[in-house]
């Protein structure tokens, strides 16, 4: 690793309001996995971008094996030889794997042909997949594969790598770390993008520290710890969170025998699940992408109705009531997908924080908007979780995908309901936003909410839950105490080994 792949030199970015790259300078050598780190709204999308022909700067220049290096697009760039595995997976459910690869080919050969390079490289690379299979039907860690191997084909000099292990289980992380030790030792050049920071202490050779836009540091992340990087993100002490000794009071959500047909051809079906969270408790529900998460959280909301008396909220049953209705009895939800589902992106965020708040906020009166209101509590969301944004009049989608989840769960949380459901709520954020948000789910569950966290971070879910179950083909593990357990029985409890005892009701 001592030829210079990609140098970039002076990459400015300006938006209104906000500088996003400013005098952006560093290297990344031939074979080198190289960490690009940062806290959410460092610039670290805009720099991948721009590598990526997407976005142009408005100064600085790059060179690509000692060329001027100026990609007018992404077919441009994919043409000198860099790849993009982006965090959102851009396949269609319908179609096979082969179908899907054709998509992003300049002039795709017969399929059989696509099909045969697709099981040589995944062979090749530790990825096995068939081409045949539907994507609909794959894991989400074999539809990572999918767009690995898309770009593989292109034999790229440059892959580069956003939020890669955010959907993946520990021994799915573990082959793509495999596959990419053995493109870096063949000399493809990585640029990996993660929050989870013990990970590029595992696997890349070099980091790059962005904040506010600015390179502020390098380091080698194998003799740098996770603490000491994450001090470098945001330029002060990290905080931990911090439990409180709280109370548990009786029951608030209670699920019984909660059934639901999939909701389309791809989805999972529920099957008789029963828990009950407490006040003051928060319950942590692990599991696999595409066990039922996306479901469970729909029936929760109101997104999916079921019979009234499978969801009780304080007694009474809501099975049968919509989003809103549930709301104003004190029930918030806040789903996965920031993008769409729980914030609309061409609306801005006044307008995001009156969609779930109006109820549970007042923020209307007689039929009429209150306006005034409406603006304080999208002014509270972004003061109290740090989301950076030039104003709450910018757009949803004008900000970073860490920020919006900030944004997202402060907006529910803020509301102080008496139960709260999250799915993933640290998803793409920084360590110290991921910390921040875990102590305000705590702080919530210590004013007397019950709180239910679903998240494949179990680190995340064993930090703040108070009683654990794993979620595994639509089907819920019965709860148990989350401190104390090993590493082994959650492992058993997410491939859906549980024993005989009563189910989740406890």
């Amino acid at each position: 690793m001592t030829n210079t792949l990609l140098a970039l030199n002076g990459l400015t970015k300006a938006y209104p309001g906000v500088v996003a790259n400013d005098d952006v300078s560093f290297a990344i050598k031939e074979g080198e996995i190289h960490a690009l780190l940062g806290e959410n709204g460092a610039g670290k999308s805009t720099l991948v971008k721009t590598i990526y022909g997407l976005v142009k700067p408005d100064r600085g220049e790059m060179t690509l094996k000692g060329a001027a290096f100026t990609p007018a697009d992404p077919r441009a760039a994919r043409a000198s030889g860099i790849g993009m595995v982006f965090q959102h997976f851009s396949l269609f459910d319908a179609m096979t794997v082969a179908e899907n690869i054709a998509l992003g080919m300049e002039a795709p050969p017969p399929q059989r042909e696509i099909a045969r390079q697709v099981r040589e490289v995944s062979e090749k690379y530790g990825l096995p997949l068939d081409p045949l299979r539907i994507v609909g039907d794959l894991s989400a860690g074999e539809r990572q594969r999918v767009e690995i191997i898309r770009c593989l084909l292109q034999d790229p000099k440059l892959l580069i790598m956003d939020e890669p292990t955010s959907v993946l289980t520990p021994q799915e992380v573990e082959v793509l770390f495999q596959t990419l030790r053995k493109l870096s030792a063949e000399g493809t050049a990585i640029l990996y993008i993660s929050h989870k920071l013990e990970e590029i202490r595992a696997l890349c050779d070099q980091a790059t520290i962005l904040r506010l836009g600015a390179v502020v540091g390098e380091c080698d992340p194998k003799v740098t710890s996770a603490r000491e990087m994450a001090e470098m993100m945001v330029g002060a002490k990290l905080q931990v969170p911090q439990r409180s000794d709280r109370a548990v009071g009786r029951g608030l959500l209670q699920l019984d025998n909660l059934s639901a047909p999939a909701p389309h051809q791809f989805g999972t079906p529920l099957r008789e699940i029963r828990l009950t969270a407490r006040i003051g408790e928060i319950t942590g529900i692990g599991g696999v992408a595409g066990n039922g998460q996306d479901e469970l959280v729909a029936a929760l909301s109101g997104e999916m109705r079921v019979a009234a008396g499978m969801i009780k909220l304080a007694d009474q049953p809501i099975g049968n009531l919509p989003p809103n209705a549930r709301r104003k009895l004190g029930l918030s939800v806040a789903p996965e997908e920031r993008n769409g589902h729980a914030a609309a992106g061409e609306m801005s965020l006044i307008e995001n924080a009156l969609l779930t708040g109006r109820v549970p906020k007042s923020l209307a009166s007689r039929g009429f908007l209150r306006w005034g209101r409406v603006k304080d509590f999208a002014q509270a969301i972004v003061a109290d979780f740090d989301v950076r944004t030039p104003s709450v009049e910018s757009a949803a989608a004008s900000l970073s995908g860490g920020n919006l989840q900030k944004f997202v769960v402060g907006r529910e949380i803020l509301q102080e309901p008496k139960v709260l459901v999250v799915n993933q709520p640290t998803w793409g954020v920084d360590a110290a936003a991921a910390a921040a948000i875990r102590q305000a789910l705590l702080d919530l569950a210590a004013k007397g909410a019950a709180v239910v966290v679903i998240s494949q971070d179990l680190d995340e879910l064993m930090e703040i839950s108070d009683q654990f179950c794993a979620l595994n083909a639509g089907q819920l593990s019965a709860p148990r105490p989350a401190a104390g357990l090993t590493v082994d029985e959650i492992g058993l409890m997410l491939g859906g080994a549980q024993s005989d005892a009563v189910r989740a009701d406890a």
